[in-house]
């Protein structure tokens, strides 16, 4: 037997019309045309659909059963229709993120935040990009957009300029290297550093300043929650590297203190990498436009 959406758009309409006419006036096909198509139909199944003898038309035992087949199938095609219609449109899509940099969770949300209200068909989601490779699940389409320190020349691959930070040391301020006006990578010797649990090659601290000068820390201990790494410092249980933008209300707390990394200071850039073909996408660029617009509020506070 061979259904077709318009059968089951037929059942439905007839059944709800309760006559053939004015069915045949919501399909906005003939009378002939309608009733061909049902005996049509008819044939197929082997069986009446319809008790003809009765007004308004009543649907047979069998003729129900299609139509429980079409109250679930037509709603799922009209959702499916609407949603390539908003594809088309650009209004529809997905936005699934991956992120590269631990500290970056509290300044996105209030992005997404944002972004979910002009953008409430967009599908989004946020994938830690430190359990695996983001750039190159990028590339595959499992994700759409990567936050990422560090660019890479990929094809098919844009990256795009978000904010630049500014790494700094942060000990309590009775730690004796919160004396000095700025810090080395000899003072990490001998030190107890407090990082996010992720691996060193994605940490300032070490890329940076530490694996250059083949300086060790005494120890390394990972914390999850930026507050918790703070908390520690400030009990003077270790040292910790952050970006400047994530400890902006430092300064305003007497129990520890920030200091520039080297005396030049050490600057380092966010970018958003996204597929190139995706660059013209309304909400792709709704999305980089409020998290430079975010980045802006935090470098002001």
């Amino acid at each position: 037997m061979h259904i077709e959406f318009r059968h089951l758009r037929t059942i439905k309409a007839i059944h709800e019309a309760g006559g053939l006419a004015r069915a045949a006036d919501q399909l906005n096909i003939t009378q002939s045309a309608l009733s061909h198509q049902i005996k049509g139909l008819e044939d197929q199944a082997g069986v009446e659909l319809f008790v003809r003898r009765s007004k308004p038309m009543r649907l047979s035992p069998a003729g129900l059963r299609l139509l429980r087949l079409a109250e679930q199938v037509l709603p799922q095609v009209e959702a499916l229709t609407a949603e390539f219609e908003g594809l088309r449109k650009g209004v529809t899509g997905r936005m699934h993120i991956a992120i590269e940099c631990h500290a970056c969770f509290e300044w996105l949300f209030p992005v997404l935040e944002a972004f979910r209200k002009s953008w409430p068909d967009v599908d989004v989601d946020i994938r830690p990009g430190l359990a695996f490779d983001a750039l190159p699940a990028l590339m595959k389409e499992e994700v759409d957009l990567v936050v990422s320190s560090d660019p890479e020349d990929l094809p098919g691959v844009t990256f795009t300029e978000l904010f630049d930070y500014n790494p700094v040391f942060v000990a309590a301020s009775a730690h004796p290297l919160a004396q000095k006006p700025y810090v080395e990578a000899e003072d990490f010797r001998g030190q107890t550093l407090i990082t996010y649990p992720v691996e060193r090659s994605r940490l300032d601290i070490f890329s940076q300043l530490l694996t250059p000068a083949k300086v060790e820390p005494a120890s390394v201990r990972q914390v999850e929650l930026t507050a918790v790494i703070l908390l520690l410092v400030a009990s003077n249980r270790g040292i910790s590297v952050l970006p400047d933008w994530v400890v902006r209300e430092v300064k305003y707390n007497s129990d520890y203190v920030t200091r520039p990394l080297t005396a030049e200071g050490v600057t380092r850039r966010l970018y958003a990498a996204t597929r190139t073909a995706d660059q013209d996408k309304g909400f792709v660029q709704e999305l980089i436009s409020l998290a430079r617009q975010e980045a802006e509020k935090l470098q002001a506070a």
